[in-house]
């Protein structure tokens, strides 16, 4: 199981759809969350800044980099029928149970790292804004490892949820 958890895992670093679908996370997650904190206020998109449910709106936007990392896993599974490589990993793996394991696991990986990108950008976005607009931020320091943890493992069951539903799709 390891060695095919490996072989996903090399089969990802050797093409560019990790560095791009993280680029297009970071940057359609960075254009919201932008929009949302310069757009806040009582007439604004979200409640102002300087309230509780405002800043959670800003933090909490983390929508595109969890559906990404659906969309990754779905790519990484329905792309070996698509590039007809399915039938070299099935001859190298007989037992599809471990293939399918091993691409749910691994793109529950990679999804943490969709996670970790949304959230890490959200939060500098929005504490910068608050603070630039010299507000305090509302809430204590427990909430933002609280909303880091619920992206990170969204983000990771999702690409895990991606995976399988390639497999059984197999059609991009």
């Amino acid at each position: 199981m390891i060695t095919a958890i490996k072989t996903e895992l090399l089969k990802i670093r050797t093409t560019r759809l990790l560095v791009g679908m993280l680029a297009a996370a970071a940057a359609w997650t960075a254009m919201v969350c932008i929009i949302e904190s310069s757009r806040s206020g009582p007439a604004g998109l979200v409640p102002a800044l300087w309230t509780e449910a405002g800043l959670r709106a800003v933090i909490s936007s983390t929508g595109f980099a969890t559906i990404l990392a659906s969309a990754f896993g779905v790519t990484i599974s329905s792309g070996e029928f698509r590039h007809n490589t399915a039938t070299d990993t099935y001859i190298d793996e007989p037992n599809r149970f471990r293939v399918l394991a091993a691409k749910v696991i691994t793109a529950a990986l990679v999804g943490l790292s969709f996670g970790l990108v949304g959230i890490a950008i959200t939060t500098s976005v929005g504490l910068s804004f608050t603070i630039g607009n010299g507000y305090s931020v509302p809430f204590g320091a427990a909430v933002i490892p609280r909303y880091a943890a619920g992206a990170v493992i969204g983000a990771g069951l999702l690409g895990a949820v991606g995976a399988g539903l390639g497999s059984l799709i197999r059609s991009q």
